[in-house]
């Protein structure tokens, strides 16, 4: 006879005892299991213990988490959190160093679970490490745990960063600020100082006034890769607290202290691979970096300012008058007005008056330094540029000016100037460390590519909007092949000519169409259930190989990651934390299980519930498009396994996936793509030999039947 649904058998193990084979009834209080437990070992006191996992973090066991305790679990008996937590925390008063030491590598095995780490903070934990971290009479590995043990306590969020002292903040950055410290101890307080510069504006001012850039470089430039991405992530953290007119300046100082020449032979082309947390730093700033030309993007031109008024004419005079020469001489106000303004029309603003075109936002009085800084870097191309235009009779002059405006537009657009920075993303372009004035200088090269694309295409004004779309494609497509330098992005883009787009353009087109006849619809409506096996199959397959997710939070980006995969047999779900640098662990080693039969559903996007807790703010768009939780039975209760994909990709084959497995359609994007793909690949091998052969829309007709059968061969008649 089966036990009932909330009797589960499972296994209780204590050091020096032979281990217990019982069945828990979900039902009875814990106390009571814990009671009858002990009394099998005749262990008096039973509220002395606690019964925890003996696999992964050795969580404890308590009302809330009872349910995750499956059909052959292993657990533990050990001393009670609150008891173990008085223990560890008078370890940490020790006068003996080693005493020290061992209650503090204790008490980091234990810290990551909730209800420990509740009873330590209740205790005061947080202000004795505190002490420990304060007095700094051991800077070695004493010093290393404590500061561990103190993030991994902060990070449950149960004390927000906000009431960390002033003096403890400090000594924190004197560690940053040692010449001669410990290599373990550094990112750990670095790291600290992040969090705080992200949690607290009034700690975060400290942080800044307290740790100068040039200790921030110092850190930068040891070859050490863990201290370089926890100095790049307090460097970050301090450029985004910052107010815009402070970010531009510590941006120049370290710019003049050459900061962006290290990050890109030293970091970026370094023999080590990049880590995904450098790779997010890295992107934000670039971000922040493209960031500082959102004012001038925003504000329109001052037709009453004579500073950019002269600008304006220098941009004429450039074109139209050789130096020396100036234009105009000897003839009356009136005449040379009309003189300008005719320029200034074939300089290719749509006005005579180029205020009224720069009054437009975007792109501001970014497009005029766009303009001034190409006729000055490059003062040949722009003359043969506005010269050769604006000589032209046969209506296929490319305006410079017009051009230049909406060329800055794009730009802002694909680089996503003034937008807020994404909590996750590493989309970063190795060009933009590679080069000063990285914006304009991409100007300058996109500026010819219109003019070549314009000639190539033999445009007129009319088709002004067809020529923007294309150059659009150009830079998209050169832009996402992350070029590592100015000079090869030019390459690449030039190459990419406008019959080259055409090309891709129709292979594109090709890949995604398929003929609308008839008969091949009706082939391609059998192949579906085949292709879609083979679909399925994939995306399980997927899932077995398991991967390594982000964990995000409400307040920042986290750099922890735990690994998810699928068992071969496709009935398991195992999880669990791993290291960062580490490669996938089995699945054997995966402390955490989900049976899919205890999965009830499969939630995307808004709904899952680590989604609606963060809010809805711009920064956790991308999130919210990454995001999927599986709910599964808890007990009564119903409880969540959430996800956050590193990827879209990853997203679509891991939604597909469990889809998949609780016998729902696969609905992701990727999935009609994958179809698509497969589907125009099996039919045209199914039509290799009608190839040139017209497919009629309609089948042909049936012809009647004959008006006798005498053709047919009689069976019946024996052969001679």
């Amino acid at each position: 006879m089966a036990p009932p649904r909330n009797v589960v058998k499972i296994a209780v193990q204590m050091r020096d005892a032979i281990p217990q084979l019982i069945q828990l009834d979900q039902a009875k209080p814990l106390a009571a299991v814990l009671k009858e437990v002990c009394d099998v070992w005749s262990l008096p006191h039973s509220e002395r213990y606690a019964l925890q996992f003996a696999d992964g973090h050795r969580r404890y066991i308590t009302e809330n988490n009872r349910m995750e305790i499956k059909n052959g679990s292993i657990l533990c008996l050990s001393t009670a959190p609150d008891r173990e937590a008085e223990r560890l925390l008078r370890g940490l008063q020790s006068e003996s160093r080693e005493g020290r030491r061992e209650a503090l590598r204790h008490l980091l095995l234990l810290a990551p679970d909730l209800t420990f780490a509740r009873e330590v903070i209740s205790r005061d934990g947080l202000q004795r490490l505190g002490t420990i971290i304060e007095d700094g009479d051991d800077l070695g590995e004493v010093l290393a745990l404590a500061l561990r043990a103190f993030l991994e306590l902060m990070e449950h969020g149960v004390v927000s960063w906000e009431t960390l002292s002033i003096p403890f903040v400090r000594k924190v950055v004197c560690y940053v600020n040692m010449n001669l410290m410990d290599a373990s101890v550094q990112p750990l307080a670095l790291g600290l100082l992040e969090n705080v510069t992200l949690s607290s504006p009034t700690l975060g001012q400290l942080v800044k006034s307290e740790v100068p850039l040039d200790r921030l470089l110092v850190h930068l430039q040891v070859m050490n890769q863990q201290l370089q991405t926890k100095a790049m992530a307090l460097l970050t953290a301090l450029l985004q607290g910052a107010t815009p007119a402070e970010r531009k300046h510590m941006l120049d100082y370290l710019w003049q202290r050459n900061l962006r020449q290290f990050i890109y032979k030293n970091i970026i082309h370094s023999a080590a691979p990049l880590g995904d947390e450098m790779a997010h730093h890295l992107y934000v700033l670039q971000a922040l970096m493209l960031g500082l030309l959102e004012p001038r993007m925003r504000t329109p031109l001052d037709p009453y300012s004579q500073e950019q008024r002269e600008q304006l004419q220098a941009l004429r005079q450039a074109a139209f008058e050789p130096e020396g020469e100036p234009v105009g001489t000897g003839l009356s106000a009136d005449r040379r007005r009309s003189l300008c303004a005719r320029e200034f029309r074939k300089l290719g603003f749509s006005n005579s008056n180029p205020a009224q075109d720069l009054e437009r936002v975007p792109p501001g009085l970014l497009a005029l330094d766009n303009m001034l800084y190409f006729s000055r870097q490059a003062p040949s191309a722009y003359s043969r540029f506005v010269l050769e235009n604006s000589s032209r009779e046969d209506k296929h002059e490319c305006p410079f000016a017009r051009s230049s405006i909406q060329l800055t537009v794009l730009l802002c657009d694909l680089l996503h100037v003034g937008e807020p920075c994404s909590e996750t993303a590493q989309d970063f372009s190795p060009m933009f460390f590679g080069q000063d004035q990285s914006f304009h200088e991409l100007f300058c090269v996109s500026i010819q590519l219109l003019n070549k694309t314009w000639k190539e295409m033999r445009a007129t004004q009319e088709d002004f909007d067809k020529v923007m779309q294309v150059v659009r494609e150009q830079l998209a497509r050169t832009l996402a092949l992350k070029p590592s330098s100015l000079e090869l992005f030019r390459t690449k883009v030039n190459a990419l000519t406008y019959g080259e787009v055409l090309r891709l353009r129709q292979t594109e087109r090709l890949h995604q169409e398929g003929t609308l006849a008839p008969p091949i619809l009706e082939l391609r409506e059998k192949l579906k259930p085949e292709l879609l096996g083979l679909i399925r199959q994939q995306r399980l397959l997927r899932l077995c190989e398991g991967t390594l997710f982000h964990k995000i939070s409400s307040r920042r980006r986290q750099d922890k990651l735990w690994f998810c995969c699928l068992s071969p047999n496709h009935k398991v779900l195992q999880y669990g934390d791993v290291e960062e640098g580490v490669g996938p662990p089995t699945p054997e080693s995966l402390p955490e299980q989900l049976p899919v039969a205890d999965i009830r559903a499969l939630l995307t996007g808004k709904d899952c519930p680590h989604v609606r807790e963060k809010g809805s703010g711009k920064q956790n768009k991308d999130i919210c498009e990454l995001a999927f939780s599986v709910s599964y039975d808890h007990g009564e209760e119903e409880t969540y396994l959430n996800f956050i994909a590193p990827s879209k990709r990853e997203f679509h084959l891991w939604t597909d996936g469990l889809s998949a497995l609780l016998g729902n359609p696969m609905g992701s994007e990727q999935t009609r793509l994958d179809l698509e793909q497969l589907l125009t690949m099996e039919t045209k091998l199914r039509l290799l030999e009608l190839e040139n052969v017209p497919i009629p829309e309609q089948p042909p007709p049936v012809p009647p039947p004959p008006t006798n059968f005498n053709f047919c061969y009689d069976c019946s008649i024996a052969e001679p």
